[in-house]
């Protein structure tokens, strides 16, 4: 008989026992529950042995199923302990911040030990159907509480294992751009140009447009700059081609595009692409700036301003 229905059979004869008392009835109750009803030696004497029978037909249907829920028990235990640390060994292998590691090694023994613990007590006869229920209405309610603080650690862990970014990184998400800083479980940290610190939800970057800046080592320039249309095209870009020869940060492959752009309202448009290292972009893009600038005015060059010519026409009063 399972140890769990022998109890029950043995709680519900004491409970019939006392209905019948209140009826006048007799019935048969387990002399464990109820206790001595005869304090002489032999009254006694029986209730011991009817006590130590009972208590031997359920140690002997019990024992095998305990010694083998134990048994599973510990194996189980230690074959959580192996997986906890392999997941460590894993995030570990990949770079993950070992703080973010621990983290999701807890989590994932944590449910594994919960789901042990249940098999075992099903191994005993428990009904875990209950505690089942009341541990799924209580993920449930904490889920809709935190769902917000969950969505943004889902974030965190989806950018710590897929690392689209890292510190020291330069990137644009979530309507702000600066240099990663720190990268915690439900937010990255940035610093502005201007030494401003910006804390955006990871999951903003997570379900997010991101543009990361520091992933490819070269970065092209783009500068523009009109001139009149009375200025000679090919005297100007061969000005720019000077320039952009004479700097050594500027890269020769791909080789730089000094082209006419664009004919506009007021400028014939002079385009300039470069290739320079990452770390020289803005630099570069500043100095090249002036350059060009001071360069025109030295060789004669308009840049001349957004004009409009407007006809004013004036009609006689008849």
């Amino acid at each position: 008989m399972n140890p769990v229905t022998l109890l029950a059979s043995m709680f519900q004869n004491a409970e019939v026992a006392e209905e019948a008392a209140g009826t006048g009835e007799e019935a048969a109750t387990s002399p464990i529950l109820s206790g001595p009803t005869d304090f002489s030696a032999d009254g006694l004497s029986n209730w011991v042995s009817e006590a130590t029978g009972q208590l031997t037909d359920l140690a002997v249907a019990y024992a095998p199923r305990l010694a083998l829920a134990i048994v599973v028990l510990v194996v189980g235990w230690i074959v959580v302990g192996y997986i906890r640390r392999g997941i460590g060994r894993v995030l570990s292998l990949k770079h993950i911040d070992p703080t973010v590691g621990n983290f999701l090694g807890s989590v994932a023994a944590m449910a594994l030990k919960i789901m042990l613990l249940l098999s075992v007590a099903g191994m005993v006869g428990i009904e875990v159907t209950s505690f089942i229920a009341i541990l799924s209405a209580a993920t449930l309610a904490i889920g809709m509480a935190l769902r917000g603080t969950l969505s943004n650690f889902a974030g965190g862990v989806s950018v710590m294992l897929f690392r689209p970014y890292k510190v020291g990184d330069f990137i644009e998400g979530a309507g702000q751009s600066g240099t990663v800083k720190e990268i915690q479980i439900f937010n990255t940290v940035l610093t502005t140009g201007d030494n401003r610190t910006v804390i955006i939800p990871n999951n903003a970057i997570a379900t997010g447009v991101l543009v990361n800046f520091s992933t490819q080592p070269t970065r092209r320039i783009e500068i523009n700059v009109g001139i009149g249309y009375e200025d000679d095209i090919d005297r100007a870009k061969d000005i720019v081609r000077e320039l952009v020869g004479a700097d050594d940060r500027i890269h020769a492959d791909p080789a730089p595009m000094i082209v006419v752009g664009a004919l506009g309202d007021s400028a014939v448009e002079i385009k300039t692409r470069v290739w320079v290292d990452a770390g020289n972009f803005w630099p570069v893009t500043f100095d090249l700036n002036e350059k060009i600038k001071k360069a025109f005015d030295g060789g004669g060059i308009n840049i001349p301003y957004p004009q409009q010519v407007v006809h004013h026409v004036h009609e006689n009063a008849s």
